[in-house]
């Protein structure tokens, strides 16, 4: 099940919900103020190579979030 990202029309609050695909995401709230339909972003996805700079306050080296549960790559 994809993961996509959602940003609060009202605050900002950015946050994460796993949807199936297809979904539009109409009936999600934002979780702080809870107001409805939030805005959908638009993620890119990490490949080896990329131009991506990663955060140096993460261990993960597969990808930039370090949350990605991936074992390192090399």
């Amino acid at each position: 099940m994809p993961i996509y990202e959602y940003q609060c029309t009202r605050c900002g609050e950015r946050f994460e919900v796993r949807q199936t695909i297809g979904e539009d995401g109409s009936s999600l709230s934002c979780p702080k103020c809870h107001t409805e339909n939030p805005k959908r972003l638009f993620s890119s996805f990490f490949r080896p190579g990329s131009s991506a700079t990663e955060s140096s306050e993460t261990n993960c080296h597969t990808c930039s979030s370090g949350v990605c549960g991936l074992p390192p790559m090399g």
